[in-house]
């Protein structure tokens, strides 16, 4: 084995011990935000349907939206989760979620391909309702940092889940299978904007 492919797998090595350092330094509360941040975007099914519809969105768009799409979402649902934390309101939160799920799940059953800018524009603006519950519900007492940054984690993998399954794309059934799951997402949406405005 070559020198420099040592050198890069200490790097590696390094990178993957560092975080954990850092957070046997925390106080105990501090650490429990960024568990509670991680946990938080499961903790619904409204969330976690719209962060899957993107990944699916993405793998049904290909390149290069399959990629943009997962990193414009959590960007921009880091700022609506700093309006969160901020106390700056955004009405109807709830309803804005609801219509994500229902929305993204229509791009995902009509398999729709607009242009580039967007799609990527759509999942940011629904990107903010998302992020701004998120902010807004962060328990006193824990790190809003270390909060945020287990949120978008969670939230990555939740598109990086939907990018699996959208690889059945590839072949016809598979894009049946995918298309029905965005009737699937849709249908669950109409139930979450139900509930939202009842």
């Amino acid at each position: 084995m070559s020198i420099s492919l040592w050198k890069i797998l200490a790097a590696i090595a390094l990178l993957l011990i560092l975080p954990w350092s850092a957070f046997a330094h925390v106080q105990g509360g501090q650490a429990a935000g960024f568990i509670t941040g991680l946990e938080h975007p499961w903790s619904g099914l409204d969330h976690v349907l719209a962060m899957i519809a993107v990944g699916l969105w993405g793998a049904q768009l290909g390149n290069p939206a399959i990629w943009i799409l997962p990193v414009t979402f959590p960007i921009v649902m880091s700022l609506g989760a700093m309006m969160g934390l901020l106390g700056i309101p955004v009405p109807g939160i709830e309803i804005g979620i609801a219509l994500s799920a229902i929305l993204l799940g229509i791009m995902v059953l009509g398999e729709v391909r607009p242009k580039l800018a967007f799609a990527a524009t759509l999942v940011g603006f629904f990107a903010i309702f998302h992020g701004h519950a998120h902010g807004t519900e962060l328990p006193a007492g824990q790190s809003g940092q270390l909060y945020s940054i287990g949120f978008v984690m969670a939230t990555g993998c939740l598109h990086g889940l939907g990018i699996l399954v959208g690889v059945i794309h590839r072949w016809p059934m598979g894009k049946l299978i995918l298309r029905g799951s965005g009737g699937l997402i849709t249908c669950m949406g109409i139930l979450f904007l139900w509930q939202a405005l009842a």
